[in-house]
């Protein structure tokens, strides 16, 4: 297993709980905005799942939940939210990017919900109480501590999404800038690879060994 992206997130140990917590947090952020660069504005927001997942959406999604965790949650609205978010508003509006909606206003949009979350982390202790009225009446009750958890786990999944699809749409793939956390090679190695991995499918499904 490669390590090396703990030990660079991490640093030196121990460190404090709401620290460690929160950088895993901004890895996630920085992760799925990375997975825009480079392209065009087409690339950033066109579907390419059955179900339509694109990768301008993911981000817009996400900067979504930041700002009802990090502030709804805690008594903490955040300033001019937008209309989206609304309990009227359109299922599954947070998803995808409007034709009048820019590459830029949705990123700028997820680092005003950073800073606003932010500041909720640093202001409140990790034992401080908030409620998630969109949850059941039994586990609406919530710490920050549990916030930051349920906020990295979405993030990261959807880091996870957008790998995909970024490989989809121009074959770029990677865990951050210099570091792609994958086996060395080239496109022929991987072709020959997923050659392999397809022939082994086959081999299985017909009742070879």
């Amino acid at each position: 297993m490669d390590t090396s992206f703990v030990h660079d997130t991490l640093g030196s140990m121990p460190q404090p709980p709401r620290d460690v917590l929160h950088r895993y947090l901004q890895e996630g952020r920085d992760a799925l905005v990375w997975k825009l660069d480079g392209l065009s504005e087409y690339d950033a927001r066109r579907p390419l799942t059955p179900t339509g997942t694109n990768l301008l959406g993911l981000v817009k999604h996400v900067a979504g939940c930041e700002i009802e965790y990090f502030g709804v949650v805690f008594g903490r609205p955040f300033e001019d939210a937008p209309v989206w978010l609304d309990d009227d508003a359109e299922p599954g509006a947070d998803m995808w990017a409007r034709a009048d909606e820019s590459r830029e206003d949705i990123i700028g949009l997820y680092h005003r919900a950073w800073a606003h979350a932010d500041a909720t982390i640093q202001l409140l202790d990790l034992e401080a109480i908030g409620s998630v009225r969109w949850w059941r009446p039994e586990s609406r009750e919530v710490t920050l501590h549990r916030i930051l958890v349920h906020m990295i786990a979405e993030t990261h999944r959807h880091v996870g999404h957008a790998d995909i699809v970024r490989e989809l749409v121009d074959g770029a793939v990677g865990l951050r800038p210099g570091h792609q956390n994958l086996l060395a090679g080239d496109a022929g190695r991987w072709a020959q690879h997923r050659a392999r991995v397809q022939h082994a499918a086959e081999r299985h499904a017909s009742g070879g060994s």
